[in-house]
């Protein structure tokens, strides 16, 4: 395929610039692939479409402050956004100046942070960090939330909390699991009171996930890669959930590529690693029976795994529908919940 056929158009007033109110006030598009049908619902009705026994498994990674401004020693400016975390005081980063630096370059980082360029990792530039702080503690005294590049305005102090998920546990990301920032604890509470279990797997979402497809052929696109993590606990609850005959629905794609890239004959079982999972229409899915998921950008990875999963036709049927209704896009907005057929469940 080509990445054309991804293509759909979105007026610019939909893509959400802000969190709603409250977690759990967007709506939620239900599609139905046994039928093709479409309906327009609210998320807090989410609860009523899972049933006893279904396992919903979410990514637990947490968000670090990863961006950070300032100027190289030369006074040019410059700015940080930290990929990966290496070391006490090392990482990996995205480094955006007008000349990049060389190595040996220092940086002076939100008034407060004192970096050097140490080197190069492909197109990441490895920094090392002055004084006795760990970076981690650096970036959560100084840095900015790493908003997508599709919201067009400065980090606030609402976007602390509301671009996090509420279980948000392992520091590590860069960008969010979108598909969970919808839920607050009541509605995981009402979620748990309906005998449906929880699962929590770790993906470190990267920078890379807003890459665009430059590739024409999906099959000449080079993926990122991703850290991911599934301790003994989430694969003996997706385990028992299989065995009781329950469905397991991953909440947004980053949970799909973490199951998907580690399973071993459909069967998940603890494990840690990279993966660098494409997901694409033909591709046959070993382990969701189920995928909550907000709307994607045209063009985009994420979309196409979208696709692979409910269909070609009908998620751009439903992307249409969503634009000719109004939803909000992208990771402040709205949200789709797409079960697999019974006669194709796995």
């Amino acid at each position: 395929m080509q990445r054309s056929d991804f293509h759909f158009e979105l007026p610019a007033a939909q893509i959400a610039q802000f969190p709603g109110d409250r977690r759990g006030d967007s709506r939620l598009l239900c599609v139905d692939t046994e039928s093709a049908g479409l309906r327009d619902a609210a998320f807090a009705d989410f609860p009523q479409l899972l049933a006893p026994g279904d396992v919903l498994v979410f990514n637990d990674t947490r968000v670090i402050p990863a961006r950070l401004t300032g100027h190289k020693q030369t006074g040019g400016k410059v700015e940080v956004l930290i990929e990966r975390i290496t070391g006490p005081r090392q990482a990996l980063a995205h480094v955006r100046a007008s000349k990049s630096p060389a190595e040996g370059v220092r940086l002076f980082l939100e008034d407060a942070i004192e970096a050097e360029v140490s080197g190069r990792s492909g197109d990441l530039f490895k920094l090392r960090f002055e004084g006795d702080e760990d970076v981690l503690s650096l970036l959560e005294r100084c840095g900015h939330v790493p908003l997508p590049p599709y919201i067009k305005r400065a980090d606030a102090r609402q976007d602390h909390e509301r671009y996090q998920t509420v279980y948000a546990r392992k520091p590590g990301a860069v960008a969010a699991p979108t598909a969970g920032l919808h839920f607050d604890q009541a509605i995981m509470d009402t979620i748990r009171a309906r005998g449906v279990d929880i699962a929590f797997v770790t993906l470190h979402v990267g920078a890379g996930t807003f890459q665009p497809v430059r590739a024409d052929r999906l099959e000449d696109h080079v993926m990122h890669f991703e850290r991911y993590e599934i301790d003994a606990q989430a694969s003996e609850r997706i385990a028992a959930g299989r065995e009781r005959g329950g469905r397991i629905i991953a909440v947004g794609t980053t949970v799909v590529r973490t199951l998907e890239s580690a399973q071993r004959d459909g069967e998940i079982r603890p494990c840690d690693g990279e993966t660098d999972l494409f997901i694409t229409p033909g591709y046959r899915f070993r382990v969701i029976d189920g995928l909550l998921t907000n709307f994607h950008l045209p063009e985009s990875t994420l979309l196409m795994l979208v696709c692979a999963f409910a269909g070609y036709e009908l998620t751009l049927s439903a992307y249409r529908h969503a634009v000719q209704a109004g939803y909000r896009f992208f990771s402040y907005g709205d949200a789709m919940f797409i079960p697999a057929p019974a006669k194709s469940a796995v």
